[in-house]
Order: structure tokens, then sequence, then C-alpha cells
């Protein structure tokens, strides 16, 4: 194949990361149109490919049988030439490291989604070995409890379409997770849906799952009281001052992770508001050596609090998650994203 015939990519697009590669090799392995993406992580310190982009990308070839030149840590250049896409099937990638397993399954399920079956079959079986709960990605409780809810109700993604099981946790920074996912494909001809979504409506609840391993107890009680405290400054809750925002209830879990699901101790908080208009608004923090475990909770409900005063019905990480899909889906979507500008990542 010679190099006119692939699509160029510039991987130094505005914010310059890794989600111009993911959302890239996505679409060029669905619409069967080589790329060559170049400048890749340019705006990075270092640039070029991490372990976690290289295992991303050789997890895309593997579904689709396909060519891939130039992957090697710290490249800043690939071409890629994928071909056919045989589901179902079974396939694993490992990050080695504490790479996000989650940003492994933003390159993945938009493969594993679609399918050239007639008839229903066998799901595909995608396991995936590194962070679940790292920095700098989505949590795997975010993509649980946030993002796949969002897809089935928006995008007609049938329940249990896909099913993810955490059988191991790898919290940062040491990683060693294993996460298995489960994807029952389209049939040959279905497609997702588009939707509209404008309209907020009031905070009808807020709920959360703060989840810890190897730690004392104490430490997920305090991630919910700093998340409970904070999100009660700001008038959600039942210690709400009288002229704040809507009075809602609370729900925060505290939940301990039996000793043999975990690698290493670790902690992390996941809030999510459930919005009258369909929509909804998460926030989240993963535990870290130095910080008080009130602080990640406190952390993890100003991010909520500042997604629902932009009043959009998508915060900042659901908004970039769902473009691929808005684009894929038969029709036009639209989706308020609030007040603020687009995250680089969604332009």
């Amino acid at each position: 194949m010679t190099p006119s015939t692939f699509i160029e990519l510039d991987g130094s697009t505005l914010e310059g990361g890794g989600q111009i590669l993911r959302n890239g090799i996505s679409l060029s392995s669905l619409l069967h149109k080589p790329v060559s993406i170049t400048k890749i992580r340019n705006g990075r310190k270092p640039p070029g490919l991490k372990n976690q982009h290289r295992v991303g990308l050789e997890l895309a070839a593997r579904i689709t049988s396909g060519e891939l030149l130039g992957a090697t840590n710290g490249s800043t250049s690939i071409q890629y030439t994928p071909r056919s896409i045989n589901l179902p099937g079974e396939f694993t990638a490992d990050s080695v490291t504490a790479g996000s397993v989650t940003l492994l399954l933003q390159v993945a399920l938009p493969l594993l989604l679609f399918s050239s079956c007639e008839t229903p079959g066998p799901q595909s079986i995608l396991t995936l070995l590194g962070g679940t709960n790292a920095t700098q990605a989505p949590q795997i409780d975010y993509t649980k409890h946030v993002f796949l809810p969002f897809l089935q109700a928006h995008f007609g993604l049938a329940e249990g379409a896909v099913d993810v099981e955490v059988k191991r946790r790898g919290y940062f920074p040491k990683g060693g997770g294993e996460v298995v996912v489960a994807v029952q494909p389209l049939l040959q001809g279905e497609t997702l849906k588009a939707f509209s979504l404008l309209e907020r409506g009031r905070v009808t609840r807020i709920r959360g799952i703060a989840h810890y391993a190897k730690l004392p107890t104490s430490v997920g009680k305090d991630m919910v009281y700093g998340a409970q405290r904070a999100l009660a400054k700001a008038g959600y809750g039942r210690a709400s001052a009288k002229g704040t925002p809507e009075e809602v209830v609370v729900d925060i879990r505290d939940e301990r992770e039996a000793n043999k699901v975990a690698v290493a101790g670790g902690s992390g908080i996941v809030l999510w508001a459930e919005l009258e208009g369909g929509g909804v608004i998460g926030g989240s923090a993963v535990g870290k050596k130095a910080a008080e475990p009130a602080a990640v909770g406190e952390e993890a409900a100003e991010l909520l609090i500042k997604g629902l005063e932009n009043g959009g019905v998508v915060d900042e990480w659901l908004q970039d998650q769902i473009i691929i899909f808005m684009a894929l889906a038969e029709g036009t979507s639209e989706v308020n994203c609030g007040r603020a500008e687009l995250e680089l990542h969604t332009r």
C-alpha cells in the first residue's frame, strides 16, 4: 500500500494527546480506511507513544487483523491498515504498568459493538489488564455507573449488551488489575440511535461509591464524609442550607474490597448526579499516599459541583467519550455541554 492511500492525521491538533489516537484508530477500523498518524502526543512531555497507547493500538490491530507499523514506545508516528472485524472473539490487552484499562476500552468498544452477524451469537470477551483506578483517566467505576448507563439510556444500547466485571482492582500507582468486558455486538444493519439531550431539569439524586482495599475501614468512611461535607456546603444533601440549590438525596456507598481482589492497597471515589432531563454529571478522585481520605472525597465532590454549576447535561469526561458514538449513530445527535467551552478532548 502506497503512502498516498493513507488518511493523514496530525496528532498535535489542539491538546495533542492520546484521544486523537484512540478515536482515529477506532474510526479507521470501522470505516476500513488506513491511517497515518504523525506528531503523536505532541502536546505531552515526553511526546510519543507510552505503553498503554501502544497496547491499545496493538489491541485494535488484533481485533481487525490489521497491519500496524511504527508502534514502539516513544514513537511519534504510526501507520495502521485495518482489515476485517470478525466477531465474536476473545481478546486480551495488558498495559503492564498501571496504565488505565478504561483507555484501552475506549479503543476497543466501538469495534466490538458493530458486527456483520445476521443473527444473535455469543458475546465477544475482552480481558484488560492494568490500572482500574488510575489518575488522568476515567475510573472503571465511572465507566460502569456513568458512561455505560448513558449509552443504554440515549443510544438505544440494550441493557447488558456491555457487561463489565472487575476481577481484580489495580489501584494507582501499582496497577495490576483485571477487568473482563463482555460485549454483545449489534446485528448487521442494526445501528445506534441518535438523540437530543438539551434540557437539564433539576438534580433528582446524587449517588456514589467510595471503594478501597487493604486499607483501614476509616479510609472509606472518611472519603464519604469529605464528599458529603462538600456537597452539603454547596446545598446538596440533608445538611443543605435554606435558599441554596436543590435539596436532593445524597447516597454514597462505602465499599471495602476483599484483600484478594486487589494487588495492593488503594482507594477511589466516584460520584454522579442524575438529572431530571436524562443527563448525568460525574466527579471522581483517586486516593494518593499523601492525601487525606476526606480530601479525596472533597476533591470528587468539587468536580461534581463544578460540572453541575456549568449548566450542561454531561460532564467534561462524558462529553468527550460519547462523541464517537454520536458520530456513528444513525441520524444527528445533539447534547448540551454547558456554558463553558468544549473540552479540548471533545473538540
